[in-house]
């Protein structure tokens, strides 16, 4: 994926999301919940069958060890952050009429988004960013309406949710441009920062899992089991119908280098033909005219 591409999903599935509540009655928690389980579960789902795998298998000089510590680090942060954004994250929805503004949830939320967008620079982008996309709908929704139950009029909503939007996208682009040069600054720090991401999804994903649904949080109905199951099965076309963000370079390189050291090896079995056959052709010539003059 190109880095406009990647910015403007980013960040228009979080701004549209967040807008639609002018628009959308906010008391359908019913149809708000089925979001929430399919976001669950393709987060889940991609975690577990690309971002994982992939941290593990191109993760440097990083021990495993010290992954896992990154991954569960990751986990222990996301639980932390909530304690100021109230579980927005996975769409919590806390209404509390002509409420003040929420600055802890603001700033938490911002920063969990900022850093969701760094590890994008490297790592199998297109799982990455539609699942962060896809997890920021119910967050985004979640925001709005927590906006719109406070005072605050509507243009200034807008500008909270751009902020929010914003974030992600600037995530990326911050280590986008940490990382240019010959000499990056992030290269040697990419697998960690998957790591605490990855820790991050897991929280997220398992939480809106288990408390999605019904009022026994550990229930599940026909339709959110539904739900469920069309996020797996999405995150599993991948595998019918795999991308192409790494390798494919790599691959063509080698080609072409091979097929110039084929060229140069017929070059230089021609120039050595060559040269044999005009030392021969001149010996004979000079032996001939040798003879002649004698």
């Amino acid at each position: 994926m190109t880095p406009i591409l990647i910015t403007a999903v980013l960040f228009f599935s979080a701004f549209i999301s967040g807008l639609s509540v002018f628009f959308i009655k906010r008391n359908n928690a019913t149809f708000l919940k089925l979001i929430l389980s399919f976001s669950g579960a393709y987060l889940f789902s991609i975690t577990v069958l690309h971002l994982i795998p992939h941290v593990y298998h191109d993760g440097g000089n990083t021990s495993p060890e010290v992954i896992g510590l990154y991954i569960l680090g990751g986990f222990i942060f996301q639980l932390l952050l909530e304690q100021f954004s109230q579980g927005i994250e996975h769409g919590h929805i806390h209404q509390e009429d002509n409420a003040g503004f929420p600055i802890g949830i603001m700033i938490s939320l911002c920063l969990h988004a900022f850093l969701e967008g760094m590890p994008l620079v490297s790592g199998p982008q297109t799982q990455l960013v539609f699942g962060i996309a896809i997890h920021h709908i119910p967050a985004a929704f979640a925001l709005g309406s927590l906006l719109l139950n406070t005072s605050l009029r509507k243009k200034s909503i807008v500008v909270m949710l751009l902020i929010f939007a914003a974030m992600t996208p600037l995530g990326f682009m911050t280590s986008k441009a940490l990382s240019q040069g010959e000499v990056s600054i992030l290269a040697p720090y990419f697998d960690k920062m998957m790591a605490v991401v990855i820790g991050i999804f897991l929280h997220i994903s398992t939480t809106i899992l288990f408390e999605s649904g019904s009022a026994d949080h550990h229930t599940f109905n026909k339709k959110k089991m539904a739900a469920v199951f069309l996020g797996i099965a999405i995150s599993l076309t991948t595998f019918l119908f795999p991308t192409h963000d790494h390798g494919s370079h790599e691959g063509h390189n080698h080609e072409t280098h091979d097929h110039h050291d084929h060229h140069d090896h017929h070059d230089h079995g021609g120039h050595g033909g060559h040269e044999g056959h005009n030392h021969d052709e001149r010996h004979d010539h000079h032996e001939g005219h040798e003879t002649h003059t004698h």
